[in-house]
């Protein structure tokens, strides 16, 4: 088998393994509005050692952001959406996600990743650049 095949079949077996699926799972719950705002659900999906380079640039840790997101009393317009989702497993601890987001017109790509631990799969980093979509490539 060419060794392009092979990089390709490895690539999509990493993107349905069980860990980048277990990822993919975590990540949408951490978008739905109810764990937002709630600091045990959020909590209980984040790394001790969290940490995250928002659309806005700032840098967060992990108190930040659940204080940050419980203090948002209303949800936008309408819940947040995710397109192109794609994750690798980089070790068998270790999953990458890469995704995009509409929060209500606000258009960001997006990078994660999750870390394995002794209480299944957490957010371990987080970052997410702010685009334009009619600027951003399709690819």
């Amino acid at each position: 088998m060419p060794e392009n095949q092979k990089q390709e079949q490895g690539q999509n077996q990493s993107q349905n393994s069980p860990a980048v699926q277990a990822a993919i799972e975590g990540e949408l719950r951490l978008l739905a509005p109810e764990v937002r705002s709630s600091p045990e659900l959020m909590g209980a999906l984040l790394h001790p050692e969290f940490s995250e380079i928002g659309a806005s640039g700032r840098r967060w840790d992990r108190e930040a952001i659940i204080a940050a997101l419980a203090e948002q009393s209303e949800p936008g317009n309408r819940p947040i959406t995710t397109s192109r989702m794609r994750g690798v497993q980089l070790a068998d601890d270790l999953v990458h996600l890469t995704f995009d987001t509409d929060d209500n017109g606000r258009t960001a790509h997006r990078s994660s990743l999750w870390r394995l631990t002794r209480k299944g799969w957490l957010l371990w980093f987080h970052q997410g650049t702010l685009f334009d979509d009619e600027t951003s490539p399709s690819a």
